[in-house]
Formats: structure tokens, C-alpha cells, sequence
């Protein structure tokens, strides 16, 4: 019979049952190499360490002992254990890293971090906005006869380029003329320069509070950094094999830290309360990276950094000289060899957090959706005043020529909306002729 670790997501209890990733490494292997086996959990529920006396206590313990024939768990792979037992080859690679929250680490300045006050989405709107606005004021001026009296006589002041080089001036604060004089374009640019107005507030806003929140951040990508700031608390699991890491190391850098949480014993007394730490402020958790990843699928607002120290790798324990230990070996590198070991680690490492911001999503600028809908709203009513006027002045020539008001509309907007290829047409034609 095996003994197990109860651990999540290792081993769980699903009942009167047990799963997770060991139970299903042990399953694979039992079918390629066809044994059958009985599962029971580790009685003092330690991975296995040498006391003073130099007995071993846990699974490593319970192995050497004959009473269990194989431990499955994540098991370190070391020097020590590697004395008295046998284990297999590696299922499984990790090492040691540093988790701590989202909101107190920063991966540095971006080139384009001046765009990170507005959502992508937002910036698509105010471009389309722009667009719209501009097309907007060059009909308005063609369509009011108070902006283009006479289209016969020449072209209209607003062309597209000029609407859009109006347009873009409000944005910033410019304001090119000329201007327009009808009431229909007023309303139009008086309506995106209070839209310009707007936007620019809610982007300095934005941008002013964004940098207050990160002017505290801390640029923390790897161990040294962690080491050479006194904002962020550390520490790692107390009597742990990656506390011995620290302390047995020469690296300056790994002495600092080791020296740095003996001195203010930052030690927990387990991962879920390293995790908890971790979670509530300004505390950095120094663990095994495979354990760290399982924390942050599970807590979004935490995030492990990509320095990861001190490889290392989680095998199965059977006893010295078993026939087992090499028939075991093979076949865990079969299975990793076929995928199977990396669909094991995505099926109960998955992740319960929505593929979180695209680094970091950019917060949505209050009060511009409302903004949006008032331009609308605005340029709606400039095209319709410009009609209004267009209407009032061809009923009075409809009067005066004795034709009928459609008639004189249609010809009216015919002459406004195609004037300018009109024109183009007959410089054309002048130029040839010349």
C-alpha cells in the first residue's frame, strides 16, 4: 500500500474517495505497468525529515520502514533522501519563487503607458468620434446656406480636410478657423468642443491618479530586488527545504534574505497562511514555484514573478534496491514523453481566474459613455437644423420661381452634395482644354 500526503491539488478527498494529480499519475502508472495498489493517507502527514536522532519521520519514514511500498507526493528530489531511499526519476520540475499581490509590484515603464488611462475600446470611440465629427461639420456647412450661400459661385470653406484639421484642433484646445457661422454648425463644434473638453478632463484625471497609485509601486522581477528594498515583507515556510536553500547557499544576495527573515522571524507556519499573508498587503511569500502557480490560479490578485531559483524536481519514493524503482522510472518518462504529464499539471492547475487584463486592463474613463451619447446627440441636431435651414430657404425660392418645394430641394441638395466633384470635373476639363 502507498501513503499519501493530503494535499491540494494532489491528493483531495472527493467523498469517501480521493483525487488529484498524484491520484492520477498513480492510476497511469499502475495501467502501463500493470500492478494494482491500496491508497492510505501518511499518519503524521509529514513529507519525510531526518530528526536528531537520525530517524526519519513521514513518508520518507514510513518506507524505510516496509510499510508502505511506494510514496507519491511532491516529494523533493535531494541528496539526503536520495541516501536512504530510491526514487524515481523526476515527474515534475519546480524550484523556488517569490508570489505577492498584483497591485504592489511593477514590471516598469512602458513606451506607451501614456495611452493606459483609457481602455482600448475608448480610444477606438474617440477615433471614430473624430472621424464622424469631421464628416459631420463638412456636410453641415454644404447642407446650411447660411455657411455656403451660393454653391454655384465656389467651393465651400469647410472641405473634409479642413473639417478634419478643425476637428483635430478642438482636441487640443486649438480651435482653427475660420469658424462656422450658421446656427447648424455651431451646434455641431460647439458640441465636440465641449466633447474635447470632457475627454481631456477624464484623461488627465486618469492619468494623475494612476501615477499617484504607482508612485508606491515597487519594480520587484527577482530575488535581488527583494532583497534591496524594505517596503515589502518576506519570508518563506518555517523548517522548510527552501529555507535551508537560503541559509546553506554562498550567494550574497540569498544570505541577505536569509539573514533579513531570521533577524525579523517572517517565517509561517504553513503555505495557506504564507498565501494569506500574501494576500492581505505588503508581504512577499517565498516558496516552491509549482505551489505558488496553484495560488495564483486560484487567487487572481496575486501574481508570482519569473525568476524562479534553485531547480529542483518531485519524485516518486519506493525502497533502496526495489525492482520497481526503475520500471517506475521509464515510465514516468514515457508519459512525459507523450503529454500526459503536462495535461495532468493543466487539468488541476487550471486556472478559475477570466484571462485577467492584458497585462493590466486600462480602467474605463467615468463619465465618457455619457459623453459619446451627447455628441451623437449633437451632431443629430446640427444635420437637422442644417436641413431646417436648407427646407426655409428652398420653400422661399420654390415661391419666387413658381416651382414646387421639392423640386428646388432636390436640386438644391444635388448641387451642394456633388458640387465638389462638379468643380474638380470642370478645372479637369479647363486644364485640358488649356
Amino acid at each position: 500500500p502507498s501513503r499519501l500526503s493530503f494535499l491540494n491539488p494532489y491528493t483531495m478527498s472527493k467523498g469517501s474517495q480521493l483525487e488529484g494529480y498524484c491520484m492520477d499519475l498513480l492510476s497511469e502508472l499502475a495501467k502501463k505497468l500493470g500492478f494494482k495498489y491500496k491508497v492510505h493517507l501518511v499518519k503524521d502527514g509529514s513529507y519525510g525529515r531526518m530528526d536528531e536522532s537520525g530517524h526519519w519521520n513521514g513518508m520518507i519514514g514510513e518506507v524505510l520502514r516496509g510499510e508502505a511500498d511506494l510514496a507519491i507526493a511532491p516529494l523533493t528530489l535531494t541528496a539526503a533522501r536520495e541516501r536512504v531511499v530510491g526514487m524515481t526519476k523526476p515527474y515534475m520540475q519546480t524550484g523556488i519563487s517569490i508570489l505577492l499581490r498584483r497591485d504592489i509590484v511593477s514590471d516598469g515603464s512602458a513606451c506607451f503607458d501614456f495611452l493606459r488611462p483609457f481602455s482600448a475600446e475608448t480610444w477606438f470611440g474617440v477615433l471614430v468620434a473624430y472621424l464622424i465629427t469631421a464628416v459631420s461639420i463638412c456636410l453641415v456647412a454644404r447642407l446650411s446656406p447660411g455657411e455656403w450661400s451660393q454653391p454655384e459661385a465656389g467651393g465651400s470653406p469647410f472641405t473634409l480636410s479642413h473639417s478634419l484639421w478643425y476637428a483635430a484642433g478642438a482636441l487640443s484646445l486649438q480651435g482653427p478657423g475660420p469658424h462656422p457661422k450658421a446656427l447648424s454648425g455651431r451646434v455641431v463644434s460647439c458640441t465636440w468642443w465641449f466633447f474635447a473638453v470632457i475627454l481631456l478632463a477624464c484623461y488627465f484625471s486618469n492619468l494623475s491618479s494612476k501615477q499617484d497609485s504607482e508612485s508606491t509601486h515597487l519594480m520587484i522581477k527577482g530575488f535581488e530586488d527583494l532583497a534591496n528594498q524594505n517596503v515589502v515583507e518576506y519570508g518563506t515556510l518555517a523548517g522548510s527545504s527552501t529555507l535551508a536553500f537560503f541559509k546553506n547557499s554562498n550567494n550574497p544576495v540569498y544570505r541577505r534574505i536569509y539573514e533579513h527573515m531570521e533577524r525579523m522571524k517572517s517565517y509561517v507556519s504553513s503555505m495557506d497562511e504564507g498565501v494569506q499573508r500574501a494576500r492581505e498587503g505588503s508581504f512577499a511569500f517565498i516558496g516552491e514555484s509549482v505551489s505558488l502557480d496553484l495560488a495564483v490560479a486560484r487567487h487572481c490578485e496575486l501574481v508570482r514573478v519569473h525568476e524562479v531559483i534553485g531547480m529542483r524536481g518531485y519524485s516518486i519514493v519506493s525502497p533502496l534496491g526495489s525492482p520497481m524503482l526503475k520500471n517506475l522510472s521509464v515510465a514516468v518518462l514515457q508519459l512525459s514523453e507523450a503529454g500526459e504529464l503536462a495535461y495532468l499539471r493543466s487539468k488541476w492547475w487550471s486556472s478559475s481566474c477570466v484571462a485577467q487584463l492584458t497585462r493590466t486592463s486600462a480602467p474605463h474613463a467615468p463619465g465618457v459613455k455619457g459623453v459619446f451619447l451627447l455628441l451623437a446627440g449633437g451632431l443629430l441636431l446640427g444635420l437637422l437644423l442644417a436641413l431646417l435651414e436648407l427646407s426655409s430657404q428652398s420653400r422661399h425660392m420654390a415661391q419666387e420661381q413658381k416651382r414646387s418645394c421639392c423640386s428646388v430641394l432636390t436640386q438644391e441638395l444635388s448641387q451642394r452634395l456633388r458640387m465638389s466633384n462638379t468643380k474638380r470635373e470642370q478645372e479637369t476639363s479647363d486644364k485640358n482644354k488649356a
